[in-house]
């Protein structure tokens, strides 16, 4: 119990503000899972559950007394909808890791959504934002418009991770780029840095996923269970 009083009230202090120690842990598991998601490796779902779990409680600021006060809904709602994606997305590279339908071994097999699914993608973020600006702006969120878009970015890059699709990583830069400006304002500094790392990542990743893409598209073709498998 002593370690987890420390965990939930421990704060160091960063350019003369007090931030929370949960905070910068919550992002060290969030990098952590992205890195193993990179690698396609199932353990990126549980343990990024584990962040979401810590970083819930630092976005409601003014539920759980967090030194910067500010209540970010969207925030702290996509750590909920993050963990059930999450359910979805490590059953789904764990029967994909079970079959061993993927050449390299990996949980997941990266490919380019369709224009059709590129078309769906569009299609929710400009409706979930619209959807959620109201909804956050009415229980008060700091922010509510670019929390709007964070929230509803973040839940389709979680879904075309689980899906596999190169365009997840592409979706959470445009997140990124929402993200820091808003959470410098609202004092969540180690959150802010974790944006601008993870922008960079994901530049990376792209190009990574987009590289094992073209190295397994021939084998794609090959073993008709690999549709079964991921369906």
């Amino acid at each position: 119990m002593g370690s987890l009083h420390w965990l939930l009230d421990a704060q160091v202090s960063v350019a003369g503000s007090p931030v929370l120690v949960r905070e910068i842990v919550g992002n060290a598991f969030g990098l952590a899972s992205a890195l193993l998601g990179l690698r396609r490796l199932v353990w990126a779902w549980p343990v990024g559950m584990v962040g979401n779990v810590l970083l819930f409680t630092v976005f409601l600021g003014g539920a759980f007394a967090t030194p910067q006060a500010h209540d970010l809904y969207g925030q702290a709602g996509r750590q909920v909808f993050f963990f059930a994606v999450s359910v979805y997305g490590w059953w789904r590279w764990s029967r994909t890791r079970r079959a061993g339908v993927v050449p390299d071994r990996g949980a997941v097999a990266p490919r380019w959504a369709t224009a059709r699914e590129r078309l769906g993608l569009l299609a929710a973020a400009v409706i979930g934002t619209a959807a959620a600006y109201p909804l956050l702006a009415a229980l008060g969120s700091w922010g509510p418009l670019p929390d709007a878009w964070i929230l509803t970015g973040s839940l389709l890059a979680t879904y075309g991770m689980a899906r596999g699709w190169v365009e997840f990583w592409l979706i959470w830069i445009a997140v990124d780029a929402v993200g820091v400006p808003l959470l410098l304002n609202g004092g969540f500094y180690p959150s802010a840095a974790m944006y601008l790392i993870y922008g960079a990542f994901c530049a990376w990743g792209v190009v990574s996923w987009w590289r094992t893409s073209r190295v397994l598209r021939p084998a794609r073709a090959i073993p008709p269970t690999y549709t079964e498998a991921v369906a």
